[in-house]
C-alpha cells in the first residue's frame, strides 16, 4: 500500500478544496494524541465556539517518537483538518502549534522554520508548549494565571498579565513527574513488584492490575512493562489505581495522596515565582485544571484535593475546568494575537 506523507496530502488539498473563507489552525500535541481544530478567522464568540473541522492523530511529542515522526503526525493532522473544512493552505491566516516537548527557544525556532516551509509567507505562525494552549482553553485565549495539566504527563505553567512566565515539573517520567497518570501507574506497578518480593505490604493493586492486563503473575508484569515502554500505555492503568484506592486499599490511597502533594507543589511553585496571588495570596487568579488525572471519580477527586491544598496558601486561586479542549485554546491564542491585524474584509469572510 502506498503511504501518503503530509506533503502528499497538502497537494491533494490544494487540488480538490474550493477557495472559501480565511481560517485559523490550532493544534494540541501531547504524549497520547494530537488534535487539530480549524476555526473561522471571522469568529464570533458564540457558545459553543464555531469549529469547522476537528481531526485526531497519534503522539507528536518529539521526545517520545522522534522529530521526523512527530512532524509527519503534525502535517497529517493539519492537512486533514483543512481538507475536512474544505479549505486550502492559502485560506490559512494563522497557525498555533502547542506541542509537548517544546521546552526551549531553540525547539520553538526549529518548529517555526519547519512550519514556514509548509505555509505561505502571509500566514502568522506561533509555537508554544502544550501547557500554554491548555491555559488558553480556560481563559478564552488570554495568557494570565496558572494551568495544571495532569494527564499522561504533568506540568504547571503560569503567566502574569505583563508577560512573565514560569513553569514547574513537566520534565518527563525519568525526572519524576510523579503526579501524572504515568507516575501514579508506575508507582502502583512498583508496589505490586515490592509486595510480590516481600519488600512491601500486600495490596489489592496486585490482583486488580493483573486482571486488567490479563496477566497471571507479577512475574509477567515485568515482561509486559519492558516490551513496550510507552508512557501512555502505562498511564492507562490510572483507573485501576483509583478504583483500588476507592475500595480502601492503603497502598493505592497513599500513592494518590502523594500525587496530590506533588501536583499542588508544582502549582504553588509557579504561583510563588510569579506572585500571582499577591503578597497575601488573596489576589484572584485563574487556576485552569486539565487532564484525566484531575477528573472526579466516585470517591476520589484528585483535582478537588489539589485545589483544596493550593487554596490553603493562595485563597485567591479560582479553579476553571475548561469547556473547550486545548486545541481550541491554541486556535484562540492565534486569534487573539492577530485579531488587531486582521483586515476587516478578511475578518468578515464567511
Amino acid at each position: 500500500m502506498q503511504r501518503h506523507t503530509g506533503r502528499d496530502m497538502w497537494d491533494m488539498d490544494e487540488c480538490q478544496s474550493p477557495r472559501m473563507g480565511s481560517v485559523i489552525l490550532g493544534v494540541d500535541g501531547g504524549a497520547s494524541n494530537t488534535v487539530c481544530v480549524c476555526i473561522p478567522a471571522a469568529m464570533p464568540f458564540n457558545d459553543p465556539l464555531p469549529v469547522l473541522a476537528r481531526t485526531v492523530a497519534g503522539c507528536s511529542n518529539q521526545n517520545s517518537v522522534g522529530e521526523d515522526r512527530a512532524r509527519e503526525t503534525l502535517e497529517r493532522v493539519m492537512s486533514q483538518a483543512l481538507l475536512k473544512a474544505r479549505r486550502r493552505r492559502s485560506n490559512v491566516c494563522a497557525v498555533c502549534l502547542a506541542v509537548a516537548g517544546v521546552n526551549h527557544p531553540i525547539d520553538q525556532q526549529r518548529m517555526l522554520d519547519w512550519l514556514r516551509e509548509i505555509f505561505p509567507s502571509h500566514v502568522k505562525l506561533f509555537v508554544e508548549n502544550d501547557a500554554v494552549a491548555a491555559l488558553a482553553s480556560g481563559t478564552m485565549g488570554k495568557l494570565h494565571g496558572c494551568v495544571l495539566i495532569a494527564g499522561t504527563g504533568t506540568i504547571a505553567y503560569g503567566f502574569t498579565s505583563d508577560g512573565r512566565e514560569a513553569r514547574a515539573a513537566g520534565a518527563g517520567p525519568v525526572l519524576g513527574d510523579w503526579g501524572s497518570g504515568y507516575g501514579i501507574s508506575a508507582q502502583a506497578m512498583t508496589a505490586v513488584v515490592r509486595a510480590y518480593d516481600g519488600r512491601g505490604p500486600e495490596t489489592v493493586l496486585t490482583n486488580n492490575i493483573l486482571d486488567f492486563l490479563g496477566l497471571a503473575s507479577p512475574d509477567e508484569l515485568i515482561g509486559w512493562t519492558y516490551e513496550d515502554q510507552s508512557w501512555a500505555r502505562i498511564a492507562d492503568l490510572l483507573p485501576v489505581v483509583v478504583e483500588s484506592a476507592e475500595s480502601g486499599d492503603e497502598v493505592a490511597n497513599k500513592i494518590l495522596h502523594n500525587s496530590v502533594g506533588e501536583l499542588a507543589s508544582s502549582v504553588k511553585a509557579v504561583v510563588q515565582r510569579l506572585e500571582l496571588g499577591g503578597e497575601d495570596g488573596k489576589h484572584p487568579f485563574p487556576l485552569v485544571m486539565v487532564g484525566k488525572v484531575l477528573e472526579a471519580n466516585k470517591r476520589w477527586d484528585i483535582g478537588k484535593e489539589v485545589i483544596d491544598c493550593v487554596t490553603k496558601n493562595y485563597p485567591g486561586a479560582y479553579p476553571i475546568h475548561p469547556k473547550v479542549e486545548p486545541a481550541v485554546g491554541a486556535a484562540l491564542l492565534a486569534w487573539n494575537a492577530i485579531a488587531s491585524e486582521l483586515d476587516g474584509d478578511i475578518r468578515n469572510v464567511q
